[in-house]
């Protein structure tokens, strides 16, 4: 199957092209991830973002180069970024110690993501990628709809549930730490 049969038939929804897709260009985006990211866990789940992002963006290319080139642009771009984050999240720290009356702040907020998402991964998993999906990586409804396969009705009813589910979540860990006091 030549790369425009597979577009074509991976923009159709295809599953099995979408597996075609991973399969065939698999070795390229773990190549260009390892170049620049080290941690195993961080890239086994970059690269698994890439294919999200090839998937989801596979519209937007035109042929104007070989897929295997946009692709790899794609997957260093991404590793480029999430290196570049997670150094500044190592250093953010240091930085911010020169003001000494922010460091309360940041150090507080640092601490809410973490727990925020500590209690995000007891979600079921089904709610956890929706809802990751819409806050933390900004996608729209049509796009996780493209991207989880689900109908846009199931998508807003899952973020909708997860919502309530964290509610919960947070209000019984609330009521844990008074308890403790």
């Amino acid at each position: 199957m030549d790369e425009k049969q597979l577009v074509r038939q991976v923009l159709s929804g295809s599953d099995s092209a979408i597996r075609l897709l991973i399969s065939k260009y698999e070795r390229l985006v773990i190549h260009m991830v390892t170049r620049v990211v080290s941690n195993d866990m961080d890239r086994e789940e970059l690269c698994q973002d890439v294919f999200i992002k090839v998937i989801d963006k596979l519209n937007s290319f035109h042929f104007d180069s070989k897929l295997s080139t946009w692709i790899a642009t794609i997957a260093y771009r991404m590793a480029v970024n999430f290196a570049k984050k997670k150094k500044l999240e190592q250093v953010g720290l240091e930085e911010v110690a020169f003001k000494v009356g922010e460091i309360n702040d940041v150090t507080e907020e640092q601490d809410m993501k973490k727990f925020i998402l500590r209690l995000v991964e007891q979600l079921p998993h089904s709610y956890k990628t929706v809802l990751s999906l819409f806050y933390l990586d900004g996608f729209s409804y049509p796009e996780i709809v493209e991207v989880t396969g689900m109908p846009e009705g199931t998508v807003k009813n899952y973020i909708h549930r997860a919502r309530q589910k964290l509610k919960v979540i947070v209000e019984d860990h609330a009521r844990r730490e008074v308890a403790l006091l």
